[in-house]
């Protein structure tokens, strides 16, 4: 292992941005290692709160809450990726902070994103920047239909996106975005949706878990298998534009890049869709799944430990428990080699993920 520049262990605080699942599982994962966690959240009574050593209820642009939080933790690290720039420029000034701002930037919106993974001679969509409604026309002439215009900043699980098909109407269509910044993109007619997770150090160390075949419904993630039905070609060349995109971006801690698979006469092929600079849905799996988390992982890279193990302990399925779904978890302990992990969310509302359980065979 080389040399790392900043190493806190065992007795150090970390300062987690967010409050939600993904922070309550980072928190978590720290404390195994002897690590507290500081929560900054504006939600009182978040996931993460039930399981940290400390939180903090404030706004993303209080000044003042944020550098006491600062000063009392000793690295910092976020659950999302829109954590508005001024937030992390302030963090960053008094804190190390990972992942750092230079990916926050890029991946908070779209077209900054489609025109950096371009940059890198990577495959993506044809996209187009929609401003106004000519804009809007001229995208749909070039690129066709289907297409999908989308919000450049803050859609997830397919909020702010719109599928547009031949006899639609376009003004429709982009009043739908409120007069919000848009990119249309060509619609990929993939065969398999698939992510690569992986973690990279301040050294550059890199460790990518086998690659997660997805299976959404109504744009929410239900089910992700592992390993992923491609071909290892194709998992090599997902695999390695994963690590370009990471040392591009001089990347630490864990990054997920979520592709299509396309297929054709002459193979599969990879169209890359996004990126997303923090832990992910689609790699829960590896709580029970892998020799180490991508909970932990994400832990270490950040502090400076050695990176774990990603060796798989079996086929993988891990299943979302979105909306009254939690209502089975009686049913879900009961089945053999299922591990429950309930996310501690004190409101059930329809499209909201309560939990997952992983079934390891």
């Amino acid at each position: 292992m080389k040399s790392m520049p900043n190493v806190f262990g065992p007795g150090s605080r970390l300062g987690i941005v967010g409050g939600g699942q993904l922070a309550r599982m980072i928190a978590l994962s720290a404390a195994e290692l002897a690590i507290s966690s500081h929560i900054f959240t504006p939600e009182p009574h978040c996931p993460a709160g039930d399981v940290a050593a400390q939180v903090t209820q404030a706004e993303y642009d209080d000044e003042v809450a944020l550098a006491a939080f600062a000063d009392s933790v000793d690295i910092i690290t976020y659950e999302f990726e829109n954590v508005p720039a001024k937030t992390a420029a302030l963090l960053a000034s008094r804190r190390p902070l990972h992942p750092n701002s230079d990916a926050l930037e890029t991946t908070q919106d779209r077209l900054l994103e489609k025109e950096f993974i371009a940059g890198l001679n990577l495959p993506v969509a044809s996209f187009h920047a929609i401003d106004t409604i000519e804009d809007l026309s001229h995208g749909v002439q070039i690129l066709g239909s289907p297409c999908i215009l989308k919000t450049r900043r803050f859609g997830y699980d397919g909020k702010g996106q719109i599928k547009i098909e031949a006899n639609d109407g376009l003004n429709r269509a982009f009043d739908e975005m409120s007069g919000a910044p848009a990119i249309l993109e060509a619609y990929i007619p993939f065969t398999r949706e698939i992510s690569v997770v992986a973690a990279r150090n301040a050294v550059g160390e890199f460790c990518a878990f086998d690659i997660c075949e997805n299976v959404h419904r109504d744009h929410i993630l239900q089910f992700t298998y592992v390993p992923a039905n491609i071909q290892n070609k194709t998992a090599e060349i997902a695999i390695s534009a994963a690590r370009k995109i990471a040392d591009a971006l001089q990347y630490v801690g864990v990054i997920a890049v979520e592709m299509f698979v396309t297929s054709d006469g002459s193979g599969e092929r990879i169209i890359i869709n996004e990126i997303a600079p923090r832990v992910h849905n689609s790699a829960h799996w590896t709580i029970d799944g892998a020799n180490t988390s991508q909970f932990q992982q994400h832990v270490r890279a950040i502090c400076g430990l050695p990176l774990g193990s990603v060796a798989r302990r079996g086929t993988i399925e891990m299943e979302n428990i979105v909306g009254d779904a939690t209502q089975r978890w009686l049913d879900f302990l009961g089945e053999p080699n299922t591990h429950l992990h309930l996310y501690g969310k004190r409101e059930t509302r329809p499209g909201r993920k309560m939990g997952h359980v992983t079934r390891v065979r």
